[in-house]
């Protein structure tokens, strides 16, 4: 019996408009490039059923359209294809774009589990920097103070009482407290080592869940982020990222802002080096 005829599997699965369905694309692309499933895994985080998956057009077990939206955009950059085209082509086939949802719940499938926290020495010793500067600063500014408080010595005439200033005193009122999320003063930045990449994100406007690591994958933390809350990450070689809700995260990098627009709803996965504020490697999640 001849088989030469016979189609592959990959022949049989059905194609959407002119051209190959997203999975079919996908692994075509994937093959041109010489990567393996497992290549292409560890270079989007994009665990390996869910890859072989999508490559069979099964979005299943991506947790929902927007995730499946976004390990499409992250399959696609890794094998080199234009990701806007495949996203076109799933939102034509899943009913358009879905609006924003916020981003923990569907998250819960891929959270790893929390690992103990230890000290944050790093961010201990930043404190400490800026609170002797401040204190430094305060003691510089009351020296005057103290020494015209002196005490008289004992049989010294007893100095008159300055006179009174008639004209009419000005009463400063405090200026509002400013409503944005407070971001991290100058002098914290300025302190922070120049040997290590110090990771600092401030939700502004919302919440998102985050995830960090460290340059070996340890977890520094795994949770939310509320408006108006602030985190500091420090590491000696780089810190991974992954925001649920970028589009309400502010992020500074070695002391500089991160000027990328995100979109609300929008999923980032991020590295940052202490050679950076650029990102060392950017992948949208």
């Amino acid at each position: 019996m001849s088989i030469g005829n016979a189609n592959s599997p990959e022949e049989d699965r059905p194609s959407t408009g002119d051209g190959p369905s997203i999975g079919r694309a996908l692994q075509q692309a994937r093959i041109r490039a010489g990567l393996t499933v497992d290549e292409v895994s560890t270079t989007t985080r994009v665990r390996i059923p869910i890859v072989h998956a999508i490559e069979q057009d099964d979005f299943t077990r991506c947790g929902g359209d927007v995730y499946a939206r976004g390990h499409i955009r992250t399959l696609a950059r890794a094998v080199g294809l234009d990701p806007a085209e495949l996203i076109e082509q799933y939102d034509d086939a899943h009913g358009g774009r879905p609006a924003p949802t916020p981003a923990a719940p569907m998250f819960e499938a891929e959270r790893i589990r929390p690992e103990r926290q230890r000290p944050n020495w790093t961010a201990a010793m930043v404190a400490a920097i800026v609170a002797v500067i401040g204190f430094v600063g305060f003691t510089a500014f009351s020296g005057d103070d103290g020494a015209k408080k002196r005490p008289v010595a004992e049989g010294a005439a007893t100095p008159q009482p300055a006179p009174k200033n008639t004209g009419s005193v000005k009463t400063l009122k405090p200026s509002p407290p400013a409503s944005t999320a407070p971001e991290p003063s100058d002098s914290a930045l300025a302190a922070a080592p120049k040997d290590m990449v110090t990771v600092v994100m401030s939700a502004m406007g919302g919440e998102s869940w985050i995830s960090a690591k460290d340059h070996n994958g340890r977890l520094l933390f795994d949770g939310m982020l509320a408006d108006g809350d602030s985190k500091t990450f420090t590491d000696k070689e780089s810190v991974d990222l992954v925001l649920g809700d970028a589009g309400v995260v502010k992020l500074f990098v070695n002391g500089k802002e991160i000027k990328d627009e995100f979109q609300p709803g929008q999923v980032e996965r991020l590295t940052y080096s202490k050679d950076d504020p650029r990102p060392a490697d950017a992948q949208a999640g």
